[in-house]
């Protein structure tokens, strides 16, 4: 096979949880881009048609289902809806979450279930889902989980997010749990650790520490439109078969200063 057709993603379905904008709708158009006709899910419908839109302008082939993860009754009528659609589900982009600040010792009860419920619970219950109806019956299968550099690594000054990074340093070892258990399926289960990409949900922390993380990160930018679609269209392809229970680190550099 040429390295082209290793990148390829003719045929495929991907579903993209949290679709609808930022990372993404990004990766959602890398996938496309290389062929992959997408499923991309988030709570606002407006917002999904926005998407929608531009990505049947870019003539992606594009289903949208607007679907609250946190609330887990509702997970396998969304798995339901992509494979009555397209028939079957090879990539799960594992995107959507939330954030919450306030001090560990304040940090509310609510805040605390409200991030652990969509960044560990909802990933876990929806991978089971399409996991058993899915990739393990056909016996091929790519799950990426949008983990964090939040996840290696205490909280820098400025921020207090300790669920966050909580939740986020366990999508990297549920990666690798999973990883370990699914891998005699032949379904390869990475992370991709983004650092600051300038999204809805990042972009109040970014306004308060932006330049003081600059500063310290060696390419001395923030993430960019484009900067976690390579990453995305690598791991969903046959170019990444033999790769599994990994994270890549896109923070340009940031996390090893």
């Amino acid at each position: 096979m040429s390295v082209q057709k290793l990148f390829r993603l003719d045929g495929k379905i991907a579903l993209i949880t949290g679709g609808s904008r930022g990372l993404g709708l990004q990766m959602a158009e890398a996938m496309g881009e290389m062929g992959a006709k997408v499923a991309i899910t988030a709570r606002k419908a407006n917002e999904l048609a926005e998407a929608k839109g531009h990505l049947e302008k870019l003539g992606i082939d594009c289903l949208t289902v607007t679907n609250d993860l946190s609330k887990f009754d509702q997970i396998p009528g969304l798995v339901s809806t992509v494979l009555e659609h397209f028939g079957k589900i090879d990539i799960l982009v594992n995107n959507a979450g939330a954030s919450w600040g306030a001090p560990a010792e304040d940090y509310p009860d609510e805040a605390w279930n409200k991030v652990m419920d969509l960044n560990i619970n909802a990933m876990f219950f929806l991978s089971r889902e399409v996991g058993k109806r899915a990739m393990i019956p056909q016996k091929s299968g790519k799950i990426i989980n949008i983990a964090s550099v939040a996840g290696l690594a205490g909280n820098p000054p400025g921020m207090a997010t300790i669920a966050y990074n909580t939740s986020k340093g366990a999508d990297i070892n549920f990666t690798r749990a999973l990883a370990s258990e699914w891998g005699q399926h032949n379904i390869n289960v990475n992370a991709i650790c983004p650092g600051f990409f300038p999204t809805k949900m990042a972009n109040v922390l970014i306004e308060r520490i932006g330049a003081a993380v600059i500063a310290r990160t060696p390419l001395h930018r923030l993430g960019g439109d484009e900067d976690l679609m390579g990453a995305a269209v690598f791991l969903a392809s046959e170019a990444s078969r033999h790769i599994t229970g990994q994270y890549i680190t896109v923070d340009g550099g940031a996390s090893v200063c």
